[in-house]
Formats: C-alpha cells, structure tokens, sequence
C-alpha cells in the first residue's frame, strides 16, 4: 500500500514560525530586561548606601534615628557609628556588625545572613551602613519582575495580531482554491486577479495563461476529434454498403471485382486510421523529447529513398537525391523519416508520368536543410496557407489521383517539424514548375554529428 503524500499547510507553518520567533524574542528580552534590572537595583541600593554615609557625615547623631526610619524604601538598614578613639557612638540595631571595617563597599556575613556594607572614615568618626542582602534581593527581584510585565502583556497581543494579519493576508490563496475547486470541467476563463497580492498575483497569472493554452489544446482536440469522425463516417458507410453489394452479387466475375473494391476501401480505411493515430502522436509528443538524438539528414534521405524507390519505378518518376554536405540535427530519426515520407509520397502521388521528383539535403548557412521539389500542378497560392490544417484537400487533390487522400499528410509533416523546432515553407519550384518544400532546422550544435 502506497504510502499518503506528506502534506504541510502554509498557513500553520507560516503562523508556527512566526510564533515561535515571538516567543522566543520575548523571552530573550525578558530575559535581558530581568538581569537588567537586577543589576539597576543593584547600582540603585548601593548608591543610596553611599549618599546615606554622605548625608551621616555631616549631620549630628541624633539625626540618625529619621534617616533609619525611612528604612530606605522598606529595605532593611543597619548603621553604625565610631568616633576617633574607637568608641560607638550609635547603633541601629541590637546586634553589632564586625568591627572592623573595611572602607568602600563589602560584602560581610555575621550570624548567617548576608549583608552589603559601606564604610566611609571622617576625622571625626567612621560610619558602616549596611543592607541584608537577602532583603535586596528580593526588592530588586520585584522590581526586575515589573520590568518583564510589559512583554509578558504585549507578546500574546503581537502574536494575535500578527495571527489575524497573516490570516487576512492568506484569505486571497483561500478564495483563488474556492474558485478553482467550484469551476466546472470545460470551465476555462481566466481567474479574477483584481485585489491579489504581488506574491500571489503572478501564480494566478501563469495558471491564466495555462488554462489559455489548455483552452486552444481542447479546442483543436474537439475541432479534431469532430473532423476525425466525419473523415471516418464517408469510407465506413461505403465500406458497409459494398459489403452488402457483394452480397448480393451472383456473377462471379462482379463478385471478384466488388471485393477487390472492398478490400481497397479497408486499405484506405486502415491507412486514414494509421495517420490519424500518428498524427495524435506527433502532436502530443514534447518539444524536445527524450528520444532526441543526433542524426544526419542525409542517413534518413537515403533510407527513405531506397523504401520508395519501388514506387516511383512503377510510377515511371525519377526520383533522385543531391547530397551536398552532411547535414547534422537533434532529433527523432523515426519521425524524421515519417516527415521526409510523407513529403516524397505526395510528390509522388502528384506528379504525372513521366515525371520527376528531386531531394536536396544540406547545410544554408549553417541550417541544415531539406528540399522536396517535384514536376507536378503545385498548389494555387491562395491554398497555401491551408496546406497544413488537418483534413485540407486543395483542388488538385480532390480533382487528381489524390482525392483518395485523407488531408493528413503535411498536417503530420508540420506537427513533427515543430517538435523538432524545425520550419516549413511551400512555394513554386522554379526548376521543375511543380511544388517545393523546403524544411529548415536550427542551426546544428557543437558535438551533433
């Protein structure tokens, strides 16, 4: 059992990466703006420790007592004063720090707890300051906490509005599939492409253009498959009624002559069903196939010859070759041989006995070339541009020993042309009077021999 393709929407993947960079950007910025503030509140407390031991350095020590009272915004505060001579001269709490002091900031631990103390010395008396530490932290871990309210409120507010732009901007993806999904099978009009967005604008612009030439491929089908039935209807009708002749012939001689009749009608039927079938191939075939290789135009001249060399024999044409040089191309050696058949065969058919039809394969400047030209009536210039639509019989074809043709022989000889990137021109034959056509390939590549 086939395993189910592996499907993702854009949508989730979109909104899925988007969100996870939020996330992760904001807790990145918590992050930076917790440490932070951390370390504001950090600078912040030791600096009032400092500007307290400014402000006690001046004042008497009955002034103390206020500055405690403030107790530094709810931080726990010890201070503790010494004269000259060593002597306490105030202490705000019952327990004593370490005497001695170390000047400046330091951090001491008495009785297990931690405490931040600055020192500062005057001639008169040295002044210790002192804040638990525990106590700060968790002040500075409120305030820090503070700092991260707004990106914890403002991350969730980013990611709903960033899920409502991405859905509005994905709505125009949503509505194009709505409207495929509804069309009906022979619907080919182009998508509406007002309000797109420039990424989405030229996605439907290349599905317009698809269904353009889906629409022309479907019209030449039907137009096809329409003509192909009634080419088929006129030589099975006729098959159908000589069979019921020959049924009821009693002369043997009319019997041998009514199926001799039949049995040419199956051949041209059997023929029209073949070309009918090729042509298809030719016309659904790629551009440049995977069977394109290199071949020289004049290998496949002289197969083709030598196939049709009976034909001509019992048609009393002289059907000649004029190789100049070798003539390299990129291309499918059997369909090549097909068109170079097709063109031969209808000059053949064309020409009247005695006649003759020439082939000149070559290089013109630098193109590799094919000419057919034979002795026949041609083609009246204004049947020309017809020459190559399916199921064209000009009036010599109808008038003349082709009018048992089935109008798909050059039709055949354009698709292959084109599959090989290749032209084809038909003209007068200033040598033999007849027709002339003349394919023309690109120029031959480095390494095509």
């Amino acid at each position: 059992m086939a395993a189910a393709p592996v499907t993702h929407s854009l949508r989730r993947r979109l909104l899925g990466s988007v969100m996870v960079a939020i996330v992760l950007a904001a807790v990145f910025q918590a992050v930076s703006a917790y440490r932070e503030a951390l370390r504001q509140a950090d600078a912040i407390f030791d600096y009032h420790l400092q500007q307290m031991a400014f402000v006690l350095r001046g004042g008497p020590p009955l002034a103390v007592p206020l500055l405690e009272a403030d107790g530094h915004r709810g931080v726990d505060t010890t201070i503790q004063i010494w004269g000259p001579d060593g002597t306490q001269l105030f202490q705000s709490r019952r327990f004593a720090l370490p005497a001695r002091a170390v000047l400046g900031f330091s951090d001491v631990t008495h009785d297990g707890v931690r405490y931040r103390v600055y020192s500062l010395q005057t001639p008169e008396q040295t002044i210790q300051i002192a804040q638990d530490m525990d106590d700060r932290k968790a002040r500075a871990r409120a305030l820090a906490a503070r700092a991260v309210v707004p990106m914890a409120v403002i991350a969730p507010l980013l990611m709903l509005a960033l899920w409502l732009v991405i859905r509005r901007s994905l709505d125009p993806l949503e509505r194009t599939r709505q409207q495929v999904a509804a069309r009906a099978l022979d619907d080919l009009s182009p998508l509406p492409e007002a309000g797109l967005p420039d990424e989405v604008l030229p996605l439907v612009q290349e599905i317009n253009l698809l269904f353009g030439r889906l629409g022309v491929a479907v019209d030449a089908q039907k137009s096809f498959v329409a003509h192909a039935a009634h080419e088929l209807r006129s030589p099975l009708t006729a098959l159908k009624l000589q069979a019921q002749a020959l049924e009821r012939q009693q002369d043997p001689e009319a019997r041998r002559q009514g199926a001799e009749r039949l049995h040419q009608g199956i051949d041209r039927a059997i023929r029209l069903m073949q070309q009918l079938l090729l042509l298809a191939r030719q016309e659904s075939a790629p551009l440049e196939g995977t069977r394109m290789r290199p071949v020289d135009l004049q290998d496949v001249a002289r197969q083709v010859l030598a196939d049709l060399q009976p034909l001509a024999h019992a048609r009393a044409i002289d059907l000649g070759l004029q190789a100049a040089s070798p003539a390299p191309v990129a291309g499918d050696a059997d369909a090549l041989a097909i068109l170079l058949r097709n063109l031969l065969e209808n000059a053949l058919k064309y020409t009247p006995a005695p006649g003759r039809v020439d082939l000149w394969v070559g290089q013109h400047d630098g193109q590799p070339l094919l000419r057919v030209e034979d002795a026949g009536p041609g083609m009246p210039p204004d049947e020309l541009p017809h020459a190559f639509e399916r199921f064209f019989r000009g009036a010599q074809a109808l008038a003349g020993g082709g009018g048992d043709g089935s109008g798909l022989g050059l039709a055949i000889v354009h698709a292959i042309a084109r599959r090989h990137q290749a032209t084809v021109a038909l003209g007068r034959s200033e040598r033999l009077g007849g027709l002339q056509a003349t394919v023309r390939f690109p120029v031959a590549q480095q390494g095509v021999s």
